[in-house]
């Protein structure tokens, strides 16, 4: 079901001097690409844990790496940004160690309930302090469940990543292997220890029947299912960042490409939720000021008609807007009539710069899951990926 990809075990050296990540461990994993399911950005949250002495559980899901202070000590001890509990006993002075099966846990509840492809248990900073091994276990349960109904006899468990043994300070990565959806994860570590951030790589699947209460979202969302699927470049900043949630705050939190000196331009290329029309486009140049780009142009494209995507010349590309001037700092909204149906939409930019969020508000169609029965890979086909018998969809590539 899962195989770690690679291994790391064993403690790591004391703290030095310097800086903290020159022997951090880590590697170039295949499912990093992925949105991070529990990104508090999309609403994830650690909603309980048995045991958080030495160091919130909260910290377990910022979106910032890990922070080493070798000189910050609180009332407990090291503070340390992570998750750690403290150092288990055995039940007696002839029984000083824990027992095998003693372990600490958290709660997770994903911020964009999906397919999990991979998971990394990120140690660092944690070097003679980390678990011996970790395990994950996932469910499914709609709604807002409390922690008391997540840990209910009747709610079933499946396990992702089972117990293994992990490094300290290195990102202890597993590929997972099941196409089902989740909504929750537990994260156990054996016997106990500290785990400095949790990342949890997947497509997101949303809740079909939310969708169609909706009728018209963003269609680009990565809460709704939306995904950049590739850019010209990545310098600054990656291009899913155009698709979460809320403003930016701040440059990094868009896409920002590097300075062009060529005759060229920057693209981003978007799959929708599903088949649909887009209604009314957003443009959000949010904190870019003195870079934003001075144009922007906006093509959808159907795949259902097997035109390529990634073949940008393909002649299935219809323009959606034409080239626009864009203001610094500025949402620019634009009404549309007519659009095509599409499955994917690129946004040229001109000749390079930031964009902060881009929101394509539209309605799924027919063939999309909006309402009829002939969906290639509509949302209506997530909704079966919660039983155990489920089908991997089209849309999941690299599933089995």
């Amino acid at each position: 079901m899962t195989a770690p990809n690679p291994r790391f075990t064993g403690d790591a050296s004391p703290y030095g001097g310097g800086d903290p990540y020159a022997d951090y461990r880590t590697a170039d994993l295949p499912f990093t690409h992925l949105a991070d399911l529990a990104d508090r950005r999309l609403g994830g949250s650690v909603i309980a844990a048995n045991d958080e002495f030495f160091a919130e559980r909260e910290n377990l899901l910022r979106p910032e790496a890990p922070h080493f202070d070798p000189e910050d000590f609180g009332h407990k001890g090291k503070v340390m940004d992570g998750w750690e509990t403290r150092r288990r006993r055995g039940a007696s002075a002839e029984h000083p160690h824990p027992a095998d099966d003693d372990h600490d846990w958290a709660l997770i509840r994903l911020g964009a309930p999906g397919v999990i492809h991979g998971i990394v248990v990120d140690t660092a900073h944690f070097r003679g302090n980390y678990p011996q091994s970790v395990s994950v276990e996932a469910t499914s349960v709609e709604g807002s469940p409390s922690p008391d109904e997540l840990l209910a006899d009747e709610v079933e468990w499946t396990e992702l990543v089972p117990r293994t043994p992990v490094g300290g300070h290195a990102a202890n990565g597993f590929a997972v292997a099941l196409a089902r959806r989740f909504t929750h994860l537990r994260l156990k570590q054996h016997p106990d220890g500290g785990i400095a951030r949790l990342r949890v790589y997947g497509e997101v699947a949303p809740d079909p029947g939310w969708l169609t209460a909706l009728g018209t979202f963003d269609l680009a969302a990565l809460e709704n299912g939306g995904a950049a699927e590739d850019a010209s470049d990545r310098f600054y900043s990656p291009p899913a960042n155009t698709i979460q949630p809320g403003r930016s705050r701040k440059m990094d939190e868009g896409w920002e490409t590097r300075r062009r000196r060529d005759q060229g331009h920057d693209w981003v290329r978007y799959r929708l939720t599903e088949q649909a029309r887009i209604r009314a486009v957003e443009i959000d140049t949010g904190c870019y000021k003195g870079n934003a780009p001075g144009w922007a142009a906006l093509y959808v494209l159907d795949a259902t008609s097997g035109a390529d995507p990634a073949d940008h010349t393909a002649p299935g590309w219809t323009e959606l807007l034409p080239r626009t001037r864009l203001q610094p700092d500025t949402i620019h909204r634009f009404p549309l009539e007519g659009a095509p149906p599409a499955t994917h939409v690129r946004i040229d930019i001109f000749p390079d710069g930031g964009v902060a969020r881009l929101r394509l508000h539209g309605t799924l169609t027919e063939a999309g899951g909006g309402g009829g029965a002939g969906s290639r890979r509509g949302t209506r086909s997530w909704a079966g990926l919660t039983g155990s018998g489920a089908v991997c969809p089209a849309r999941v590539g690299r599933c089995p």
